[in-house]
């Protein structure tokens, strides 16, 4: 089959990328190699062979992008990763971020009617969607906060988009499920937790796994914004990318579906238990300094993944330590990449 990835050179697109060229596949990429990472992520996966085409497009570009979907129309899946990806830029300049998100994806959607209507569309939406969560009960415990009722937040949960990157996100979550109701098209929105894994150049704005295990293993300072025990529910990214394949196999099904992706109750970690698994990784102390919280910053996040489990006969199968452990091993080996 053909794939056709956009931001397929950024964190999560290139291990896709990389798991569908293995698979014998056609994999097409389009980014605009603006994302810090983006460059050594094409060099590598121009090293990995099969059949892959690479086309430089920003896809707030109506003009280009519609020409690259069009020359390959024949796209059986569409995975729409290109975004702007951080809630403090979208704060600093909120246009930029509605431009790439919200209008980044309406130009895909109608490139994807009018030339591709066959294909899976896939759109990685956000957990931010949801908001702040205020009227959540949430009660500290044990040195984390959790909420005060059982289990995570539901796909029913009333949706608040708190901050800039919340509306853009959110915005485009809502035109990718009414896309399917009102086109026809078969797609599937995930609404993501945190994503971590291998070739993540996260940096203090946005992929807190990976910065605080780049930073622990290159000895750079780490800043906590709060009091470090914020909660988040943790997928790793070989996890994410079988939950893909699996709405693939299930896109009549699942037309216009919304789904929460992450590690659920069982795959939890706060800021403050990543700093002490690195410490005992590394052998040596972060030292991290405090900081303000940030606007938008959730207390605690986690997903209720049950709607999932069930939909794509799924389950997360990397625990929280592994993942670390194998970002670890991968940011050692990899230490040249990170200056």
């Amino acid at each position: 089959m053909k794939y056709l990835v956009t931001g397929g050179a950024g964190f999560i697109g290139c291990n896709a990328v990389q798991r569908w060229l293995r698979a014998g596949h056609v994999v097409v990429v389009v980014d605009d190699l603006s994302r810090r990472g983006a460059d050594a992520n094409l060099a590598w996966l121009q090293r990995q062979g099969g059949h892959f085409v690479f086309e430089k497009v920003d896809i707030r570009d109506e003009a280009a992008l519609d020409a690259s979907v069009a020359r390959h129309q024949d796209a059986a899946v569409v995975l729409h990763l290109a975004a702007q990806v951080a809630v403090t830029t979208s704060v600093v300049n909120p246009r930029h971020d509605f431009e790439v998100n919200a209008l980044g994806t309406f130009n895909l959607l109608e490139s994807v009617r009018r030339h591709a209507p066959q294909a899976v569309l896939l759109y990685a939406s956000t957990n931010k969607v949801y908001g702040g969560l205020e009227a959540e009960g949430v009660e500290e415990h044990a040195g984390r906060y959790r909420f005060r009722r059982p289990g995570g937040i539901p796909e029913t949960q009333a949706l608040d988009f708190h901050s800039p990157y919340g509306c853009s996100k959110g915005a485009a979550d809502q035109y990718v499920r009414d896309y399917a109701r009102i086109y026809g098209l078969r797609t599937v929105c995930f609404r993501q937790s945190c994503i971590y894994g291998y070739r993540q150049f996260g940096v203090e704005d946005q992929g807190w796994v990976a910065w605080f295990t780049i930073a622990a293993v290159t000895g750079q300072p780490v800043c906590i914004y709060g009091d470090g025990k914020q909660v988040r529910d943790l997928l790793f990214i070989d996890d994410l990318c079988d939950a893909y394949d699996a709405a693939v196999a299930r896109a009549d099904a699942l037309r216009g579906a919304v789904l929460n992706l992450g590690g659920g109750p069982d795959h939890t970690l706060s800021l403050l238990e990543l700093v002490a698994m690195l410490e005992e990784l590394t052998g040596r102390p972060l030292h991290p300094r405090f900081a303000d919280w940030r606007p938008g910053d959730q207390p605690v996040f986690v997903a209720d993944i049950s709607r999932a489990s069930t939909a794509l006969g799924w389950r997360p199968q990397v625990d929280v330590r592994t993942g670390v452990q194998r970002l670890h091993r991968w940011v050692q080996d990899n230490r040249a990449l990170f200056g």
